[in-house]
């Protein structure tokens, strides 16, 4: 009886692991197309917005898109309230806090401001953001 519960055993083994192995599907999330139009005070040119893509969860938990990793900023303070977000940074490559806030239109559109406040002067950024697609690995 026991030979038998050893070959069922290693029978059972042996087909466990001839079966393929199930990769797990990455997890998606959305395209945005995103413009941001940055100004300074005492600027004298408006400089020209800038366009990007970003890759963002579905569900937001934070500000989409990745914070710059020259400015070593922390984001804190994320606060969702109906369709409106908000958050405050803080960082240290300048020294300078902000203040973020986006409005959301439905599921594929917002519109935003960052502002933002040092030694150096204050700087605001305008967004416009626009749903484009699915994408893969959101940050």
């Amino acid at each position: 009886m026991a030979l038998l519960s050893t070959r069922s055993l290693a029978t059972t083994v042996v087909l466990l692991c001839s079966l393929p192995t199930v990769a797990q599907a990455p997890v998606k999330g959305d395209l945005w197309q995103v413009v941001s139009q940055m100004e300074m005070v005492g600027l004298p040119v408006k400089l020209p917005p800038q366009t990007s893509s970003v890759c963002a969860a579905k569900v937001w938990t934070q500000p989409p898109g990745p914070a710059n990793p020259r400015q070593q900023c922390a984001r804190t303070n994320y606060v969702i309230d109906g369709d409106k977000i908000s958050w405050t940074e803080t960082c240290t490559g300048p020294a300078m806090t902000g203040q973020g806030q986006i409005t959301r239109m439905g599921d594929d559109a917002y519109t935003g401001i960052i502002t933002y406040t040092s030694a150096q002067g204050n700087m605001t950024i305008n967004l416009t953001g626009a749903k484009v697609g699915e994408c893969d690995d959101p940050k």
